[in-house]
């Protein structure tokens, strides 16, 4: 009986094992083109969704491109020669599919210009912390409604080696503006310095970290690393009694909150999940200067105020227990830099000490340049810096509907992408890694695009929008580790930005904004000459030793 016993659980082990390695391995399979009235997107579905294998470099004297489009490239692989005498051609999706030349424009027919972009390997600035997207309550709802096939597709498409290659990811510490409602840990009892009734996990989180776990199981994501961030206390801790509006912290729960993120931090913790970092506080200016615009979960810091706290409170309390547990300024916008640091820094000057990094949102970045940055950079030179949330469709000029298969909205992402890493920034983490067909949902109608948007219609489909892939071409081929190198083009319309991978390899990404094709030469000190033609309207990734 007994050894029947143990060979049956040997069984049901190689068939977990089995069950596993099936679920985390994958070949590379193509997108699945599907054309809106704005571009094309990649379908998926239960059964079948679109993965590229991490290209190997095992000849020195070649180099891998991969390629997406406007007119529809998905990750596109071509090889080629290193110091060859001509041009690699990147054939373009119309072409391959065509094979024609008719209808092209002026620009398409004129003879391409030739770019260079020169390599220097031995010029390094900063170090690639990951990339990474938000797991909301909406995001968990989502995935909540979609069979465990289509969910296992999403969580592998954006964190497998085989999808982008996803390595960070930032939830809510409670609710946040894109849950189904606000709420809080230890709503009630009021007053309740003892948080008496913060004790367990609350549902929500409880599905969400059943997810994640999933999540981690089925792409084998190495290092998944957990930032996590507060929109609001409970609102009995706030001196408007509200979820938003004009609102502080009351001084009498400045413990209280400090104590509300350790205890949230020990039950995920408890319950399997690592937390890697927090914030201290989801963009503090809402609840003091925009409280006529946002309308959901907000708590509101002046840099003074918030000096006293972290200082205080926040930073004692989460040291005592949690030494390595990164720390990050802001989660604001970029023109709070470097201001909200200096005066943090005159009235408490241990208060930027307890912060291990900087986290920005995108928002105003057309509006505010990068120099903000700069300052922030040179004056905390040893800070991680994070854009720590991103997303179109935010402002009244943009639509909040995604629109599915837009490249121009593909397109900044890769310009913003290009424009903070060129400007030192260690990562980033996009905002919701999934929403619906409206951009939802959540409790005030705020919705916004996401680089995957599931069908909630059929409950059979999603879609992976332009800027998946346009992010694809950094988080996929620049893993944690890389160390950003010198790369300069000799050409406005053509953007550029190289890594020197752990592995040794080099990775630059190329973009081309133009309407036409254009002849790009790369030219490596170490390795020669790589040249290649690339169609108009596209981005790429070349790697090579």
């Amino acid at each position: 009986m007994g050894d029947a016993q143990g060979s049956l659980k040997n069984l049901l082990a190689l068939c977990v094992l089995a069950s596993v390695l099936a679920l985390s391995s994958q070949v590379s399979t193509p997108c699945s083109l599907s054309e809106y009235p704005a571009g094309l997107v990649c379908v998926c579905n239960a059964t079948y969704c679109d993965y590229l294998e991490n290209p190997s470099l095992d000849n020195e004297n070649e180099f891998v491109i991969i390629s997406s489009s406007k007119a529809g490239l998905r990750f596109g692989t071509t090889s080629g020669a290193i110091n060859a005498s001509d041009f690699t051609q990147v054939v373009d999706y119309n072409e391959s599919r065509e094979n024609a030349t008719k209808g092209k424009t002026v620009f398409e027919k004129a003879a391409p210009r030739t770019v260079t972009i020169q390599v220097d390997r031995e010029t390094h600035f900063q170090n690639i912390t990951g990339f990474g997207g938000a797991f909301t309550g909406a995001v968990s709802y989502i995935l909540d409604n979609l069979s465990q096939d289509i969910q296992d597709h999403i969580y592998k498409s954006f964190y497998s080696p085989h999808g982008i290659g996803f390595n960070l990811m930032r939830t809510s510490i409670g609710g946040s503006d894109y849950d189904l409602a606000p709420w809080a840990y230890n709503e009630l009892p009021e007053n309740d310095t003892t948080l008496s009734n913060f004790t367990q996990l609350d549902p929500r989180d409880e599905k969400r970290i059943e997810q994640i776990k999933r999540l981690k199981l089925v792409t084998n994501v190495k290092n998944l690393r957990i930032k996590a961030a507060a929109w609001s206390p409970p609102r009995w801790m706030k001196t408007n009694n509200k979820w938003t509006g004009m609102s502080r912290l009351k001084e009498e729960y400045y413990q209280t909150w400090a104590d509300y993120h350790v205890r949230w931090i020990e039950l995920w913790e408890k319950a399997g999940l690592p937390i890697w970092a927090i914030s201290t506080g989801n963009e503090p200016s809402n609840g003091v200067y925009f409280m006529m615009f946002v309308k959901f979960m907000s708590l509101g810091w002046t840099p003074r105020k918030q000096a006293v706290w972290l200082s205080d409170n926040l930073g004692p309390t989460i040291r005592s227990k949690y030494q390595d547990l990164v720390i990050f300024g802001n989660d604001d916008q970029r023109y709070t830099f470097p201001f909200w640091f200096k005066m943090m820094n005159a009235i408490r000057s241990d208060s930027v000490d307890y912060l291990t990094g900087l986290s920005v949102h995108w928002y105003f970045d057309d509006i505010f340049e990068p120099a903000f940055i700069d300052v922030a950079r040179k004056e905390m030179p040893d800070k991680i810096m994070l854009v720590s949330e991103s997303c179109i469709g935010d402002k009244p000029w943009q639509s909040a509907v995604p629109i599915l298969g837009s490249w121009k909205r593909g397109e900044k992402f890769a310009r913003n992408f290009l424009q903070n890493l060129q400007h030192d920034f260690n990562g980033w983490i996009d905002w919701n890694i999934v929403l619906d067909e409206q951009g939802g949902p959540n409790y005030v109608n705020n919705f916004v695009d996401a680089p995957s948007v599931a069908n909630m219609t059929n409950l059979n489909e999603f879609y992976k929008q332009p800027m998946f892939y346009t992010m694809g071409h950094f988080s996929k081929f620049i893993p944690e580790g890389s160390t950003r190198i010198a790369a300069e083009r000799t050409n406005v319309n053509v953007d550029t930005v190289a890594f020197l991978r752990p592995d040794g390899s080099v990775t630059v990404v190329i973009f081309n904004s133009g309407y036409a094709s254009v002849n790009v030469e790369v030219r490596d000190k170490k390795q020669g000459s790589i040249k290649i033609n690339i169609p108009q309207k596209s981005i790429h990734t070349i790697l090579y030793n």
